[in-house]
């Protein structure tokens, strides 16, 4: 593992969670580093996506740490508001920093009042707790139902000097991503101009978070933001701070996938041959959020039927007899046809924890895309019809 420098990091159990286990982390850059984020579209926001966004503009682009706590969403309250700027008011005269410098972000239950005195009581703790060597435990602490951290890492070489790239995300349910979803902090030294950071953030972030699916939801909260304090010098290309850049959030998001409440397999879902990306990523999207085809996965059945039915509503034009589609790189339809195949060897590849489906077109076009998504078992019912008990 390959950490950033110039950065620090910390978790305390501050009483948020109703089980005594880390709820909030503190990341810390020591010295202010250019930032860009990514939020939620969904038309309910939570408060402290409201005040990241504020203190993004207020501070242009600048931020010298993000607070996270889990456990509590702090969204559709009386006192969202107040308890977001108390908390990041009271993190910044801890660290000494201008209070719109603050990145805030929750997650948890959607409703609840938070209260925001826990947090203030937890900072001397969290911040006496701040060390470089803390990273995993911050990546444990924003966990909700994940079942695992989820962290991923790059490097980018400049002659004998190294800049490095350290990403953090959860995420297992409420996955359905519109810009960005679920959360996700990603640290660098890199020195990144403020206009790149963003570009390379929003192109990355198309490839990577917002391809995947788990259950079609969208957060109230979804956050991804990057901080770059330029800490090791070195000034990367354009093309390769947004390649390292994107390999760690492609990372970050195929992780939150196979970790999906109460998934078993991941499903890497290919389009290919379509009129423009866009169309493919359309289609790509609808297969993988049709609980048909994800049922289907969950019991290994190649039924490649609800595959086609899944694109034919996926509001994009195709003549379906000249689709071709694979699953584990069997055929199963070809021109819109059923194909000669195995059930018995296909359902053996299909127990597998990754799953593959490709879907093509015949013809000239050229879009083409890839998406992550899960398979949908009796658990994800399970963990949600008692997620607030």
């Amino acid at each position: 593992m390959s950490l950033p420098q110039g950065f620090r990091y910390a978790a305390v159990y501050a009483g948020i969670r109703k089980i005594e286990k880390d709820d909030l982390a503190l990341i810390v850059s020591d010295t202010p580093a250019v930032a860009a984020a990514v939020f939620t579209q969904n038309r309910v926001v939570a408060a402290p996506v409201v005040l990241a966004r504020k203190n993004l503009a207020a501070s242009r682009g600048k931020a010298n740490a993000i607070l996270v706590n889990a456990g509590n969403a702090n969204c559709a309250t009386r006192t969202g508001d107040q308890v977001a700027l108390a908390t990041i008011r009271a993190t910044a005269t801890a660290l000494g920093v201008k209070t719109e410098n603050i990145l805030p972000a929750s997650t948890g239950v959607i409703g609840v009042e938070m209260d925001g005195g826990k947090i203030v009581d937890a900072l001397p703790a969290l911040v006496a707790r701040l060390d470089a060597a803390c990273f995993d435990t911050v990546a444990a602490a924003i966990m909700t139902t994940d079942t695992v951290p989820k962290t991923a890492f790059a490097e980018i070489k400049s002659g004998r000097k190294v800049a490095r790239i350290a990403g953090m995300t959860k995420g297992s349910g409420m996955i359905q991503p519109n810009m960005a979803t679920t959360l996700g902090f990603v640290m660098t030294d890199a020195v990144v101009a403020p206009a790149l950071l963003r570009s390379a953030l929003k192109a990355a972030v198309g490839r990577s978070y917002n391809r995947i699916s788990v259950d079609g939801d969208t957060s109230t909260n979804d956050t991804v933001a990057v901080l770059a304090n330029g800490a090791s010098g070195v000034k990367p290309t354009a093309k390769a701070f947004e390649a390292a850049l994107t390999e760690v959030l492609e990372s970050l998001a195929r992780q939150i996938a196979r970790d999906g409440e109460g998934a078993r397999k991941l499903v890497t879902i290919d389009v290919e041959g379509a009129a423009s990306e866009k169309a493919a990523e359309q289609i790509a999207r609808a297969i993988a959020n049709s609980p048909l085809v994800k049922t289907a996965i969950a019991g290994s059945d190649p039924n490649w039927g609800r595959i086609l039915c899944a694109a034919g509503y996926a509001g994009v034009a195709f003549d379906p007899r000249k689709v071709d589609i694979d699953m584990q790189s069997i055929a199963v339809c070809r021109r819109g046809l059923a194909a000669d195949f195995s059930e018995d060897e296909l359902k053996s590849k299909l127990d597998l924890p990754d799953c593959s489906i490709r879907f093509a077109i015949r013809g000239t076009g050229r879009g083409r895309a890839r998406f992550w998504t899960c398979d949908f078992t009796k658990e994800y019912i399970d963990i949600n019809a008692s997620y607030r008990t």
